[in-house]
């Protein structure tokens, strides 16, 4: 999966979430997907209008009510719901999960599978601001997700990050060796 769809699709809080709620059988309704994720409302509406936008679901034709319409996913969605699942999966259901709703998060741990510099990365993730890069960075530091080292025998001395723990396996599960 490319970065600028693994950026689109983060774009939005629940949309991860929702993608993998479905490849896990959750019913394509805004009911039951709504009440599994326990998000608002409204958001929950604007994540799953994103996805229908980026071609990832589609409305299911003859079922469902006009204003309460059933979701299906379509080939493409399937195939990136299967990575959505095994990102959840890896994440357990506490302060660290709501990190995944961010925007930022995936992208970055997409592209520090191997030790990069915040030049680097930034250049990799085409529209990120560096005060949303430096948060993102720290937050998962914090969590333990990537590992910061800084190389002091270069002048001026030169951090690099890497994924580590979860975010090493999150990593791995968008870049498909899983």
């Amino acid at each position: 999966m490319d970065i600028k769809t693994i950026v689109k699709i983060t774009s939005r809080a629940w949309s991860l979430e929702i993608l993998a709620m479905m490849h896990s059988g959750v019913p394509g309704r805004q009911a039951p997907l709504l009440s599994s994720a326990g998000a608002n409302r409204t958001a929950f509406a604007k994540s799953l209008g994103h996805l229908v936008n980026l071609g990832l679901l589609e409305r299911n034709p003859g079922h469902g009510h006009p204003l309460r319409p059933e979701y299906r996913l379509t080939l493409e969605g399937a195939k990136i719901a299967k990575v959505a699942g095994n990102i959840v999966d890896i994440v357990p259901k506490d302060k660290e999960f709501a990190l995944l709703r961010r925007t930022w998060t995936i992208p970055v741990l997409t592209v520090i599978h191997a030790p990069r510099r915040f030049t680097e990365i930034k250049s990799e993730l085409f529209s990120i601001t560096d005060r949303a890069l430096s948060k993102s960075l720290d937050q998962l530091q914090e969590l333990k997700w990537l590992r910061r080292e800084i190389d002091i025998e270069v002048r001026p001395p030169r951090p690099s990050y890497q994924a580590v723990n979860a975010g090493l396996k999150i990593c791995q599960a968008v870049n498909g060796s899983f």
